[in-house]
């Protein structure tokens, strides 16, 4: 029986950066357990489409999380990518 998950690709890639906005495509790709090439195309559709910016700092990208962006299907429009990484983010110690 295939494993499933609530929350797509795109949603964890967007959590291990808000977690950690210098993480490498490598690190990324590990945690989601995923290919290193599908997260580099998650990652440009999510900078495509304005839910992550991305910065050259050298050799490295840096990412921030665009959170006041509103959700893309229309049952979850009304709230924003803040509202699910708050859901989802492991509460400080």
């Amino acid at each position: 029986m295939a494993e499933w998950t609530f929350l797509t690709n795109h949603s964890h890639v967007l959590v291990c950066l808000a977690d950690d906005p210098d993480l490498r495509i490598r690190d990324m790709a590990e945690r989601v357990g995923i290919t290193e090439r599908a997260t580099q195309r998650i990652v440009a559709e999510l900078v495509a489409s304005g839910y992550l910016e991305k910065e050259r700092d050298g050799r490295r990208n840096r990412y921030r999380v665009v959170t006041d962006r509103p959700l893309r299907h229309p049952l979850e429009r009304s709230h924003t990518i803040g509202d699910l990484l708050t859901a989802v983010s492991a509460p400080a110690d």
